[in-house]
């Protein structure tokens, strides 16, 4: 479903990111995982052409990403609160999003059903603008509209943000499900390692805008993940603290 081939991408002289090849199947649940400054925002930003790539390419159902248009029909996203019109409630929002990916008012109201408890009473009927919403309630708004209409795949950034323990839970389930019932492809970037290693099938570790780990499921477990994290933070102190060398 997606290729990365040769890609990276530079400011001046800095790389902050560079991939050499990846390619991730359709339905799988993939987390993406790095500290601050580690590529996540960027390679996200790269799969949905809203930067361009300074080497290389993305291939999204063999279309290159930013030579063609013809791959936003099957994938859909939400990075953050710039991806919603605050000017609407959330009931105008869903019927824009379903009107765009020709989904009936039926099947949209079937459709977030699903969302009920994950709502939790505090997003439909209560006449208030997105803007107006709280940050949590804003994330859960665009989580499910980036699902309408049974994309092939769905970009999420940091998901889990702004949400308490509730809510989390709630929401890993529903991607679960989601992912079992439709089939649909789901990307997640994410600080939090432990709804990372229990939700996603396949995890990528970015460390300084490289891909140093891709492993599935079954071959690392939440305390690998954040030993390998805890190595990162010993080698940073270590190097931090080297002592310049005197002049001579």
């Amino acid at each position: 479903m997606i290729n990365v081939s040769n890609l990276s991408k530079t400011y001046k002289d800095t790389t902050v990111l560079s991939i050499e090849s990846l390619q991730l199947s359709k339905g799988e649940i993939i987390g993406l995982v790095g500290n601050n400054g580690a590529g996540k925002t960027t390679f996200f930003s790269l799969l949905l052409d809203l930067i361009k790539p300074s080497t290389g390419y993305i291939e999204n159902n063999e279309i290159k990403v930013n030579e063609s248009e013809a791959w936003k029909s099957t994938t859909a996203a939400f990075i953050d609160e710039s991806f919603l019109i605050g000017y609407l409630t959330p009931e105008e929002y869903f019927s824009f999003i379903a009107g765009l990916r020709s989904v009936s008012k039926a099947d949209l109201e079937l459709f977030l059903e699903r969302f009920a408890t994950f709502f939790n009473e505090e997003i439909l009927g209560k006449n208030k603008y997105i803007r107006d919403l709280s940050k949590g309630n804003q994330k859960k708004v665009g989580i499910a509209a980036a699902f309408i209409g049974a994309p092939e795949l769905v970009i999420l950034d940091e998901p889990f943000a702004n949400l308490d323990p509730r809510a989390q839970m709630q929401l890993q389930n529903l991607l679960r499900q989601i992912n079992e019932d439709l089939g649909c492809s789901i990307f997640v970037s994410s600080h939090d390692l432990l709804h990372v290693s229990e939700l996603c099938q396949r995890i990528l570790i970015l460390n300084k805008g490289e891909l140093v780990k891709d492993v599935t499921k079954g071959e690392w477990s939440l305390e690998a993940l954040r030993s390998f994290f805890m190595e990162e933070i010993v080698v940073t102190e270590e190097e931090s603290s080297t002592p310049l060398p005197a002049d001579e």
